[in-house]
């Protein structure tokens, strides 16, 4: 158990990295003005996903089932009960007898995933939002979405589970390692449910909206990647053969998706940016949680390339349809969890249509992601309306066109005013 738990306790503190990564990757996206605010936005996820969680949120996801396999006993798990327990005069993590690891690992392990995977949201609704507004969302989906589908997906008997009620009504395990459904369709199909409900930015399509600092960018997509590796090596849950394998893999289809980004991007625009070259990392991280332990190389390598494309294509999508993805959330992440998806039906070793295994195993992938995106899209859009028509998602006009660093925070993130000042007042 201690080398188990040596390790989960690693790979969980790689993906709390995760969140400072997007937070970068974000903030450097967004104007100048709206950059703190961007970055308040994943810092307000950490904050309310790590009360929600130590409630109920982690009962709701793994706390013991209905019967149906849709949602856990929000009560089970309240405050860590039956989690810890008094011992000698401290308080201690549970340990149950063939435990892999003692069970307050577990519970930090996967609220780190349920932070990043609410903070991804926040990249779609950039520059238009109250961030009062944003931690009651933030509160109200882990909630009543993604504890749920963490349930349905990773719990034992989940719906969507390998042991659930769909894989023994198709009578083959589905397979989502890391959490594609989640962190992938899940997210992305919240967030363009958000953006349908408040609208786009003033000035869309009109205004240039470029990112200020694509530097601040790419340090986050660098350290998104690093915490990548605790997402999928932490997905094996113990020190075996899977977690080396997984990392491995990690890099294969994130750098095949990179790059084939960069070559679409290259034929339509005749550059190679700094930009896709990080929009096709988010893409080929996505794309590979699904089927990290079950994908050849060759397939992982397939799965990148396609991850990579397609999202470079889907990205012009947000302008034909006219809704307001403000960094790409849905192109980046809707895609790469999709195509993650239906690799692992497509390509998965033994059980992939391509692979020998039959058709079985690409038609339980295929609704899963039907599932979730109706559940998800449902719930979220329920939320996003309930929030519009009572405390608002929108900052004013005039907050938007002065920024809301300054109008929602008080703060900004660079001072150019005082800068100057001094400069100013040293050449005298």
């Amino acid at each position: 158990m201690d080398s188990n738990t040596a390790w989960m306790l690693i790979a969980s503190c790689l993906v709390f990295l995760m969140i400072p990564g997007l937070a970068f990757f974000y903030g450097g996206l967004v104007r100048a003005k709206n950059v703190l605010n961007m970055i308040m936005l994943s810092l307000g996820s950490m904050i309310v996903t790590g009360l929600v969680w130590v409630l109920w949120g982690w009962s709701i996801a793994f706390g013991g089932g209905n019967g149906a396999g849709i949602v856990g006993n929000p009560f089970t798990g309240f405050l860590l009960r039956n989690i810890v327990v008094a011992k000698d005069g401290q308080f201690v993590s549970l340990e149950a007898k063939n435990a892999l690891y003692p069970a307050c690992v577990n519970v930090i392990f996967q609220c780190a995933i349920a932070m990043l995977a609410v903070a991804i949201i926040s990249g779609a609704i950039a520059e238009r939002v109250k961030f009062s507004t944003w931690i009651v969302f933030v509160g109200f989906w882990i909630t009543f979405v993604y504890a749920p589908l963490a349930h349905m997906d990773w719990n034992i008997n989940g719906l969507l589970a390998s042991d659930g009620m769909l894989s023994q009504a198709i009578g083959i395990p589905a397979c989502d390692n890391a959490g594609g459904a989640l962190l992938g369709v899940g997210s992305a199909i919240s967030a363009l449910m958000v953006v349908m409900i408040i609208g786009r930015r003033r000035g869309f399509q009109i205004t240039p909206m470029k990112p200020h600092n694509l530097t601040l960018t790419m340090l986050g997509i660098f350290l998104l990647l690093i915490g990548s590796f605790g997402l999928t090596g932490g997905s094996a849950l113990r020190v075996n053969a899977a977690p080396s394998y997984a990392i491995l893999v990690t890099i294969l289809c994130v750098s095949a998706s990179s790059f084939a980004w960069l070559l679409v991007e290259h034929f339509k625009y005749g550059h190679f940016t700094a930009l896709g070259a990080a929009s096709g990392m988010v893409a080929g991280l996505i794309a590979i949680l699904p089927g990290v332990t079950t994908l050849s190389p060759l397939w992982a390598l397939i799965t990148g390339l396609l991850a990579g494309g397609i999202a470079c294509f889907a990205v012009s999508l947000k302008y034909r349809l006219g809704y307001d993805d403000s960094l790409d959330v849905i192109a980046t992440n809707g895609v790469g969890g999709i195509v993650g998806l239906l690799a692992v039906g497509l390509f998965s070793q033994g059980n992939g249509l391509l692979c020998g295994g039959g058709i079985r195993l690409l038609l339980i992938e295929l609704l899963v992601i039907i599932f979730v995106i109706v559940f998800a899209g449902v719930i979220t859009g329920l939320i996003a309306f309930a929030l519009e028509k009572t405390i608002g998602w929108r900052v004013s006009e005039n907050e938007e066109l002065l920024g809301i660093d300054v109008m929602d925070h008080g703060e900004r993130a660079y001072d150019f005013e005082d800068a100057m000042n001094s400069v100013i007042k040293g050449a005298k």
